[in-house]
């Protein structure tokens, strides 16, 4: 029987809500600042909107539902679903009144691709767009890798449910025992990368002939969505307008980077650096690129697009890796993909971006290592039927210490896998309900629930609305896995239908 949801409960979960979007209007003073600077006047204003807006609702929100009262499990799950949607909705007004959307759901749209690190954009005449817009449009990309809840953590001196909220973010490890001091280096590190990247791309965009400002804000957009694996650039052209092999060598390693498990970083970062050749995760994404790779390249060889070995090798494994990684960097326009690379390449990609980078990592999709459990636990199951009966078969993987496969992993990563199969052909099947193939509709699905970004040319301002919100379900619901949306829906369900 469902029970209907108290008024104590609502009262935590909008009281926190407001507090969020508090939260969500400050972080806005980032791009206010790039106007400032740039003398962006019609910027400015757009960003002060957006300010009074988020502070006018988050103020509203604390006054009237005020509470001491702690957090459970099921508010903080709840709290973080519906603030990755306040978040998309709140930052999607300044982006609307910069005039380069058709439509407020567009720009909800590329809000919504922004946190979810996805990539996928509406935008249009992206290579006009103010630095202040494009400042917000990189930052909210930057602020969803590390996770909104993450962020919030960061600076919070009282800490009740944080765990809760944390795991709701699809962050299941905690690197250090307390989950504050985890949030806090997972900003250390990206801190750090933000540096060391942004310093790297501005050295290359000045020494490829770009002006000294506009190398560095480029290199410091391009890092933000590299690390983050998010695929937005200030460029229609994506990373193709760069024309630069040393762009696409330090974008492949960032987002490569970006990719990896945090905890893994914390592991490097100590001194076990032999981590990075025993932990399962690295393993199975080693392999899984080097397989989907040898097929993307079967397939482009027998379309015959790139003659030279050399032309092969770089368009085709820049694609694979950031499809893989879940970036979607783009060397190629999106219908090179339908009309020039062939259907064998195209399936190697989507696979590619099914599988997705490591899990607590900045990257989307079923993860490296759920397959490398799945892989393990299928092993040892022949095994099992090989040997004889009465022989005690012990498997174990090695993700920072050796663990011993039991069932309550296999479950786990089967349910989810599984979870994120079904969201992959729902996708399609919406795709196809309006008149795509299935190959390109199956493509577009997957880049939008694994939260990749790269493109077969399906996603623009002229697709059905229905298929916009539909992309914006799977964004948001990958993203969070699936867990804290599933708990706020059945709450919505008993809130209706619960005694």
């Amino acid at each position: 029987m469902l029970l209907r949801p108290k008024y104590s409960d609502i009262k935590i979960i909008l009281y926190y809500l407001g507090k969020i979007t508090l939260g969500i209007g400050l972080l806005m003073v980032i791009p206010l600042a790039t106007s400032i600077l740039f003398k962006e006047y019609n910027a400015m204003f757009d960003f002060l909107t957006g300010m009074a807006v988020c502070f006018s609702f988050g103020f509203l929100f604390i006054r009237i539902f005020f509470t001491n009262e702690d957090l459970d499990w099921m508010h903080g799950m709840i709290i973080v679903a519906l603030t990755w949607v306040a978040a998309a909705l709140f930052s999607a007004i300044p982006l609307y009144l910069s005039g380069h959307f058709a439509s407020f759901l567009d720009a909800c749209f590329d809000s919504m691709s922004g946190y979810a690190t996805t990539g996928l954009s509406l935008m249009a005449d992206i290579d006009h767009v103010s630095n202040a817009h494009n400042m917000w449009r990189h930052f909210i990309m930057y602020i969803g890798g590390q996770g909104i809840i993450v962020v919030v953590l960061t600076f919070l001196l009282r800490a009740t449910g944080a765990f809760t909220m944390y795991v709701g973010e699809a962050r299941e490890e905690r690197i250090l025992p307390n989950v504050i001091h985890t949030a806090r280096f997972i900003w250390l590190v990206s801190l750090v990368y933000l540096a060391i990247g942004t310093s790297a791309l501005f050295l290359t965009g000045v020494y490829e002939g770009m002006q000294p400002v506009r190398a560095f804000l480029h290199g410091l957009w391009i890092f933000m969505a590299a690390w983050d694996t998010g695929g937005f650039t200030p460029q229609s052209q994506n990373i193709l307008y760069y024309h630069s092999a040393i762009y696409e060598l330090i974008t492949i390693s960032m987002m490569f980077l970006g990719a990896l498990n945090f905890k893994l970083h914390y592991s490097v970062w100590t001194g076990n650096k032999k981590e990075l050749i025993k932990n399962i995760e690295v393993v199975t994404l080693f392999i899984t690129a080097l397989a989907t790779f040898s097929l993307c390249a079967i397939g482009l060889a027998k379309a015959g697009v790139y003659p030279e070995a050399i032309s092969l090798f770089r368009k085709g494994f820049y694609q694979l890796i950031s499809g893989h990684v879940g970036t979607g960097y783009s060397t190629v326009y999106p219908k090179q993909f339908v009309f020039e690379w062939g259907g064998l390449a195209l399936v190697a990609i989507t696979i590619a971006m099914a599988i997705g980078g490591s899990a607590c990592s900045t990257a989307g999709g079923i993860k490296a290592l759920r397959i490398g459990i799945i892989y393990k636990a299928l092993r040892q199951d022949i095994n099992r039927m090989i040997l004889n009966e009465n022989t005690v078969l012990l498997e174990k993987f090695h993700h920072i210490r050796d663990i011993v496969l039991e069932d309550k992993h296999v479950r786990s990563a089967a349910m989810i896998m599984l979870c994120y199969l079904a969201l992959y052909f729902a996708g399609a099947i919406a795709g196809m309900l309006f008149g795509y193939q299935p190959l390109e509709a199956l493509f577009e699905s997957v880049s939008a629930a694994a939260n990749v970004g790269l493109s077969c040319g399906i996603t623009a301002p002229s697709m059905p609305n229905a298929l916009k919100l539909t992309y914006m379900f799977q964004m948001w619901i990958g993203r969070l896995e699936f867990i804290s949306v599933f708990t706020l829906l059945q709450f919505l369900l008993s809130t209706v239908k619960g005694k």
